[in-house]
């Protein structure tokens, strides 16, 4: 069987007509001789009846065990496959929605985040074998005692891949309501580029540092089992951008992300088991931190702003002296070819100074090179990076 497996994520199943686009592409590829798969998310965004942030609303206010809230949750994307697969039907077609549990996607007990152990596809197989279209609900697991789980943000497009992997499809094809990846945020730079190919690792990076239109996770997925990504808009006909095994380019994009905040922590040289305490308290509360600078008497990094207040109980139960910084953003230039190229962070320097941006702290590693700036400098800085790159 040729199969490619689809997903459509939340505005691409959130209206009639929406949904009626995501039938027209099925059937596209379905009249091409190919079997599909389908993976929705739940319909929409904040507000509306079923999507996921709607639901979790339902619980404001009250202290709910992780367990039940990821049973509420799934909800969502149960709703999109019923619909969507009733959607088929309507149209003379045979096709059956399947739950995460359904599919087979068996994941472990980390409830709100749960990680993918296996894909047993048994039920989708035969559905296949039998003509009939099987919609799946993304986001979802289950585990070995029957628990329903949840993948996480950006957790359907984890489903698409881990289903296209163990179905070996030709190709994962993530439809949302952008055309393809660009070279920068087109709301900033309006000359942005689509890209048609793009390497697994840059776009890995680009999710990483503040791109959204796919799942790092999901990349990575991809990217170990050699599966083609294809991101595509469902309110468009155009080809959008293949993700694959591709030669890389120096620079390949312009990333941001902003709601960022700087720690800088004094601890004396000399007491190496404060520093280690530090670093797993922060662990243990779950905050990550980013763009780490370690000094004999300074440790600098960033952390999101809304950690920031956990993260100060912590130091402040630690006896540490430190310093926060709000407000601030951090722009990355990502390139897998740049490793070995003299001269990239000189032109990320020329190109801030000449915005007359303050760089505050960077890192580095062989595909991007990020810069932390204060926030209301971040339309100005992937600007500047934008037209230096030449991109």
């Amino acid at each position: 069987m040729r199969i490619i497996v689809q997903k459509f994520g939340g505005t691409s199943v959130a209206t009639p007509g929406a949904r009626e686009l995501v039938i027209k592409h099925a059937l596209n590829r379905k009249n091409e001789g190919y079997q599909i798969v389908v993976v929705v998310s739940a319909m929409g965004r904040m507000g509306d009846p079923y999507a996921t942030d709607t639901l979790l609303s339902l619980l404001s206010g009250r202290k709910v065990e992780a367990r039940e809230k990821d049973l509420l949750i799934s909800c969502g994307e149960i709703i999109s496959a019923a619909v969507i697969a009733s959607l088929f039907q309507d149209k003379g077609y045979r096709a059956k929605a399947f739950t995460g549990f359904q599919a087979g996607i068996i994941t472990d007990e980390n409830f709100g985040n749960a990680k993918i152990l296996d894909v047993k596809p048994d039920n989708i197989i035969k559905a296949l074998e039998e003509g009939i279209i099987p919609v799946v609900a993304g986001f979802q697991g289950v585990t070995g005692e029957r628990d329903i789980t949840t993948l996480g943000r950006g957790g359907s497009d984890t489903t698409a891949v881990a289903l296209g992997a163990a179905l070996k499809a030709e190709c994962v094809e993530i439809f949302t309501d952008v055309e393809g990846i660009m070279t920068a945020d087109p709301k900033i730079v309006s000359n942005a580029k689509m890209l048609d190919e793009v390497n697994y690792r840059e776009v890995t990076e680009m999710a990483y540092n503040g791109a959204k239109v796919i799942h790092p996770r999901a990349v990575e997925l991809a990217m170990h089992y050699n599966i083609p990504l294809r991101i595509r808009s469902t309110f468009s006909d155009a080809q959008g951008t293949l993700i694959r095994l591709v030669p890389e380019r120096v620079v390949t994009g312009i990333a941001h992300a902003t709601h960022i905040a700087q720690l800088k922590i004094k601890v004396p040289s000399n007491d190496k088991e404060l520093e280690s305490r530090i670093f797993e308290k922060l662990a243990k509360k779950g905050i990550s931190i980013d763009m780490i600078n370690i000094f004999p008497d300074v440790k600098i990094f960033t952390l999101a702003e809304d950690a920031v207040s956990t993260a100060a109980e912590v130091l402040k139960d630690l006896g540490v002296s430190y310093e926060i910084t709000k407000n601030l953003a951090k722009v990355t230039v990502v390139g897998g070819g740049m490793t070995g190229i003299p001269g990239v962070m000189l032109s990320i320097i020329e190109a801030l100074k000449k915005e007359n941006i303050d760089i505050l702290q960077t890192s580095d590693s062989h595909t991007t090179i990020s810069c932390l700036i204060k926030e209301e400098d971040v339309k100005k800085a992937v600007l500047a990076l934008h037209e230096k790159f030449e991109l």
